[in-house]
């Protein structure tokens, strides 16, 4: 059964790789950034399931790289009006 944190974690990693591949084509992301992201990305990925209750933090990590990415790509936040 699917629950809303589950589909919370699921957009979070789609929106990541979403930002990643427009940002790459936008040019807003140079390999070096590109490489900081995705290595940021694999280990939170990797890496936080090792701490107690680590696992928990994945989509709450990987949605402040969401943040991140956006405000990098977009030079700024989006306007939704």
């Amino acid at each position: 059964m699917i629950g809303s944190a589950s589909v919370g974690a699921w957009i979070a990693q789609a929106a990541f790789w979403v930002l990643v591949v427009v940002g790459w084509f936008r040019r807003e992301l140079g390999p070096r950034s590109l490489s900081v992201f995705l290595l940021l990305w694999l280990v939170g990925i990797v890496g936080l399931p090792y701490i107690p209750s680590g696992a928990l933090f994945i989509t709450s990590f990987t949605a402040i790289l969401d943040i991140a990415l956006v405000l990098v790509v977009f030079k700024g936040d989006i306007r939704l009006t």
